[in-house]
């Protein structure tokens, strides 16, 4: 079974995205902990998150993926901005443990004319302050197109953070395809070879989820632009090798592409049809 969903709007709470999920035939889905400019979040009540847990467990939804704002920059040169980070993602952390057994992705940050290598030690740093034993999430490090001083443009960079985290247990990677695909990872033309190097840099069972977006600029670009499945430079061909790849296949799939519900409801549709089971 093809475990696809897209990202919703958590504004009406935990049981109205699992409605809207169901609505569009997802089996699950990807949202922001909060505002996506980060600040204040949301209560939790308990009573929307129970009738959502039971709605996940009626419709068999494998897990849920929550994104941290993208604002967030855990390794700037701004001591204010770093500690900003790094007290949303703790709250975040906590707030996580009402969907106890999933996912929390983060953007690892941009470094800021200070090196990558100050980056992430920043990067590490902090997650070594805010990750528990306790905690039931697993936090996911993003694949970045390299805009700018992004860090975790290469493989290579990734794994540094990784190997300095204490609680490695805790720690994994989102693979975003418009991401690797403009930071010149060739999945289009190399899958098998860029999925060999992701195991020999990172390892694929520390690969958790894959942001599933086309590409609006295409390979090496460093843009970051997301275009709406197989509209563009990755095309609908490879989006099916993607999917259909052993060594992805029964990974849960997250669309952030350019669209509205029912525009989700359509590539969602899309994809399970062009899915080998």
């Amino acid at each position: 079974m093809l475990t696809i969903g897209c990202h919703l709007s958590s504004a009406k709470g935990y049981e109205a995205m699992g409605k809207e999920a169901v609505k569009i035939q997802a089996n699950t889905f990807q949202f922001f902990t909060r505002n996506p400019r980060g600040g204040k979040a949301k209560e939790i009540k308990e009573e929307d998150v129970e009738k959502f847990l039971k709605l996940a467990q009626e419709q068999d939804f494998p897990c849920i993926l929550a994104h941290a704002p993208y604002t967030l920059n855990g390794c700037s040169a701004d001591e204010g901005i770093r500690e900003f980070a790094k007290n949303t993602m703790a709250d975040d952390l906590k707030r996580m443990e009402y969907t106890p057994g999933n996912c929390y992705n983060f953007h690892p940050g941009s470094h800021v004319k200070q090196g990558v290598e100050i980056g992430i030690t920043y990067i590490a740093g902090m997650l070594n302050e805010i990750l528990s034993k306790e905690q039931r999430t697993r936090v996911l490090l993003e694949t970045m197109a390299g805009k700018g001083s992004e860090v975790g443009r290469t493989f290579e960079e990734l794994r540094e953070i990784l190997d300095r985290v204490e609680l490695q247990e805790k720690m994994g990677v989102c693979l975003d395809t418009c991401h690797v695909y403009d930071g010149g990872y060739d999945i289009v033309g190399d899958l098998d070879g860029v999925l060999t190097e992701f195991d020999r840099v990172i390892g694929l069972d520390r690969l958790k989820a894959v942001h599933l977006n086309d590409s609006m600029f295409g390979f090496g670009s460093h843009k970051d632009r997301h275009a709406k499945i197989g509209e563009g430079k990755i095309g609908f061909e490879a989006m099916k090798r993607i999917i259909n790849h052993p060594s992805l296949r029964k990974l849960p799939f997250y669309l952030e592409t350019p669209n509205d519900l029912e525009g989700y409801a359509r590539e969602i549709a899309m994809l399970k049809e062009a899915y080998m089971e």
